[in-house]
């Protein structure tokens, strides 16, 4: 069973976060959510990794801000920029020493560019590998929902104004009747060509959990962002980069454009996949995680360095 506690941040918003591994494991993996879920969406991932690590490998997992268990934050705290900070806090927090390995998927991803552009030395002491996995570093400069460009302008002028809407409506999350309903366009959106039922239901479930404030809030900054230079400074780490040929949300030029500024990533696009590859493809997403960290593992340990815990509870 993994462990399990928060980790308090200074405006006294409160991460659930997950553990599991060794305390004084060689390398740290956390592992970062998309925008409406949690941190159950990489299971799959947390099964394949402790166990043949043999203790090598500690595995976080935590839910962001007005997300899964951890607490709503006020609006002007759902941006991107706010979780590039949560996640330097939570590095502090649960691995303040050793290597760690930034694994996101979507907002996770994200959220790891803008923690390397916020916090650009503390990202560079404590960070030795990456993997992104179907996410961009362009906002949503490629994103088109599989559907032709003028339609799919219409559908960000309502999506945009709806998260407008959405954003007022604090911490309310939600009915889970109305999330339903919505199934069929939940699977169309972020499923490809195959969906297990238990997938779709923790979806799902993730989205009942997210507060309305979050699933309104943060899609300014998603579609605003933009960290390609950042990333093109981060080309001697060890990476990989994954995406599905069927993503609507951040389909394949998304990973070509990160592969382009990390010309060392190994990039993998999975025929007939979504957006939710970690669920649809976990042999590959585990393939290429585990791959990042055989690297990390065979480098030598850097001398170990000291870092400040922001807060941490149980």
């Amino acid at each position: 069973m993994p462990e399990r506690f928060e980790v308090g941040l200074p405006d006294e918003v409160r991460l659930h976060v997950e553990a599991t591994g060794p305390t004084d494991a060689q390398v740290t993996a956390i592992l970062l959510h998309g925008w409406t879920l949690d941190g159950r969406s990489w299971h799959r991932q947390v099964d394949a990794l402790t166990e043949p690590a043999g203790g090598a490998v500690r595995v976080i997992t935590y839910d962001a801000r007005g997300h899964g268990r951890s607490s709503c934050m006020a609006l002007p705290t759902a941006t991107l920029a706010q979780l590039g900070d949560d996640l330097a806090a939570v590095i502090d927090a649960v691995a303040p020493v050793g290597r760690v390995v930034l694994v996101g998927h979507s907002m996770g991803g994200m959220t790891i560019m803008e923690y390397a552009h916020r916090h650009p030395a503390h990202f560079a002491a404590r960070t030795a590998g990456l993997v992104f996995v179907s996410t961009t570093a362009e906002g949503h400069t490629h994103t088109v929902y599989g559907l032709s460009p003028r339609i799919a302008r219409l559908i960000r002028l309502a999506e945009t104004t709806g998260a407008g809407v959405l954003a007022r409506c604090g911490s309310w999350r939600p009915p889970r009747a109305l999330l339903r309903a919505l199934q069929p366009s939940i699977r169309w959106m972020l499923f490809g060509d195959r969906c297990e039922p238990a997938d779709i239901r923790l979806v799902t479930s993730a989205v009942a959990r997210a507060s309305l404030r979050s699933i309104g809030g943060f899609r300014a900054s998603i579609g605003t962002q933009h960290r390609l230079d950042t990333l093109a400074a981060l080309a001697h780490l060890p990476a990989a980069a994954l995406v599905g040929d069927r993503d609507r949300l951040t389909p394949p030029p998304c990973a070509e454009s990160i592969a382009e500024v990390l010309p060392a990533t190994e990039l993998t696009v999975c025929p007939g996949a979504g957006h939710m590859l970690m669920m649809e493809r976990p042999d590959e997403v585990n393939a290429a995680l585990t791959g990042v960290l055989r690297q990390v593992l065979a480098e030598p340990s850097p001398p170990a360095s000291g870092a400040s815990v922001i807060g941490a509870g149980a």
